[in-house]
């Protein structure tokens, strides 16, 4: 798969090429346009066959914001192309998945080659019950190839070499590599966090990348609240 994530706009397209016999899997519903060649099935957002396929679908629906389902792209023809967009503003980030592997914030993934993919892996209670990451679940990424991600505003990576404590609130967090040691909790407290309006935080540790979103879903629609009108 090659693709081209286009920024000569304010909210960027990726355009992805296939040759014949190529396939790549996108996010359910991020289809702009494509070529006649190129065909689209649904398929089970999990591994493996039968009732068990379908139980891990569910599974991975009912602890995420993850479809069930993903979209898998078929190209026909001799070449085909195919534009996605995420669902909300932002910006669209590539990811070589292989020599290192990652930890996806739920909503984070827009696409990737066929050679990619990604589990829900569990995680500690007390990252479940204060995380964001799809609670007991987090998205691990596996395989060798592209990946692309997108964010709600502009993406800011920040490398850490053996940080001992870098702190990140939760709803601006996009991805992390694997190896990076992290927790979740509230950043000052119950009292403090209700104060300073910050929540719930993660602390990385550790040698790796952090990929960061300037906005986030939950305080953006809290400010559209005074301007929505009321429901009768």
């Amino acid at each position: 798969m090659k693709f081209e994530i286009e920024t000569q706009m304010q909210f960027p397209v990726a355009r992805l090429r296939l040759a014949q016999g190529e396939t790549a899997l996108i996010q359910r519903g991020s289809m702009i346009y494509r070529s006649t060649g190129v065909e689209l099935n649904a398929r089970l957002n999990a591994s493996g066959r039968g009732l068990g396929k379908l139980a891990r679908a569910a599974a991975r629906s009912a602890v995420s914001s993850e479809s069930a389902f993903i979209t898998e792209l078929v190209c026909q023809a001799a070449q085909g192309e195919v534009a996605i967009a995420p669902a909300y503003p932002g910006n669209i980030m590539q990811l070589d998945v292989g020599t290192n592997q990652y930890r996806l914030n739920d909503s984070a993934f827009l696409a990737m080659e066929q050679t990619v993919a990604y589990t829900m892996e569990r995680q500690s209670v007390g990252r479940a019950l204060f995380g964001g990451q799809g609670g007991f679940f987090v998205m691990t990424t596996s395989g060798q190839g592209a990946m692309l991600v997108n964010a709600f505003g502009s993406i800011t990576e920040v490398a850490l070499n053996g940080a001992d404590g870098f702190v990140v609130d939760n709803r601006h967090v996009v991805a992390w590599d694997r190896d990076l040691d992290y927790r979740i909790e509230l950043q000052s407290g119950f009292w403090g966090s209700i104060g300073t309006g910050e929540g719930v935080v993660n602390i990385f540790r550790g040698t790796g990348k952090v990929l960061v979103q300037s906005l986030n879903l939950e305080t953006f629609a809290a400010a559209m609240v005074p301007f929505l009108p009321l429901q009768r």
